[in-house]
């Protein structure tokens, strides 16, 4: 049972981390936004 509480342990440490990791992300990261220019062809217009 000790080895099944240890598994459960780091298993639930590591979920707490990457979640906090990607709240962190979420809410402190400002996004720095950019112009993104894409080139169509000209046959996928008729479709």
């Amino acid at each position: 049972m000790p080895t099944l509480f240890r598994l459960l342990t780091v298993l639930g440490t590591i979920a707490a981390v990457t979640y906090g990791g990607a709240w962190l992300l979420a809410n402190y990261l400002e996004p720095s936004p950019r112009t993104i220019t894409i080139t169509v062809p000209q046959d996928r217009f008729g479709k």
